[in-house]
């Protein structure tokens, strides 16, 4: 941490890279392909990883989100569903 965060008493800011956004959906869903559009985007623009995950194949991954698809997630954590806003994307990962 340098020294002016130490100072400050704050984290340096993330490093998008270092970041996984994974984007839970199924097939032949159209919000589900209008936040894969988003996301692909702001990970391509800000150098995070991304994968998906479907929840018509991954039980534990439906029985967490079958009512809130397209969700997504930032490592890990739940960021946001239905709809993705890039901006609010882009400062979480930069956070």
């Amino acid at each position: 941490m340098s020294a002016l965060f130490r100072r400050a008493g704050k984290q340096p800011p993330a490093d998008p890279a270092s970041r996984l956004v994974t984007l839970v959906g199924k097939p032949g869903c159209h919000l589900c392909d209008d936040a894969r559009a988003v996301v692909t985007r702001v990970c391509a623009e800000t150098g995070a990883r991304f994968e998906e995950r479907d929840i018509t194949v991954d039980q534990e991954m439906y029985d967490a989100y079958w009512e809130q698809i397209p969700v997504v997630l930032v490592d890990g954590a739940q960021h946001t569903f239905w709809r993705v806003d890039p901006e609010r994307l882009r400062r979480a990962l930069e956070s």
